[in-house]
């Protein structure tokens, strides 16, 4: 049995187109699997900048953090030295206050004006006033971190290495 020349270019032509569509498949595959993995290498990329930047955010806002816990704490500490002073008689609170002058009738008649003291906080309002001032030391540092939170944290580009202490900024 003997094919045909005409059979026999059809096959090969048949064999051919086949052949052609399987390698047209396969590079679209090919293609499409470059695609989705230079989408998700990109992607990768992105993901780990983003983790980068991250993290030096969190370390900004934690020396932020740090900086300004510590300054309150000296703070407080002062405070409670104040107290422990003012509580043993080696400092006293005063106060800006003018008090008008007692007359106080003598036996010729004539009036003087009483000798007293400079004028003090009430021993139940001292530990108010230290209360207040602990309170004022920390709304202060909570403003001053804030601030600096939103200077150097959130302000900073991420494309720009900013520094991360304000004394080491150009003036």
């Amino acid at each position: 049995m003997t094919i045909a020349p005409l059979r026999l270019a059809l096959l090969v032509l048949l064999a051919s187109l086949i052949g052609y569509v399987i390698f047209d498949h396969v590079t679209d595959q090919r293609d499409s699997a470059r695609r989705e993995r230079d989408s998700a290498m990109s992607e990768r990329d992105g993901l780990r900048e983003a983790a980068r930047i991250s993290g030096e955010m969190l370390a900004a806002r934690d020396q932020v953090d740090q900086q300004h816990t510590k300054e309150l704490n000296l703070a407080n500490a002062q405070i409670l030295a104040l107290r422990r002073d003012v509580d043993d008689g080696r400092q006293r609170l005063l106060i800006r206050a003018t008090c008008r002058p007692a007359a106080v009738a003598t036996a010729t008649g004539t009036a003087s004006v009483a000798d007293a003291g400079p004028a003090e906080l009430a021993a139940d309002a001292r530990s108010d006033y230290f209360t207040l001032r602990g309170q004022l030391a920390l709304s202060k540092q909570m403003i001053l971190g804030l601030q600096d939170y939103i200077r150097q944290v959130i302000q900073r580009s991420p494309a720009t290495a900013a520094p991360l202490n304000p004394t080491e900024t150009k003036q």
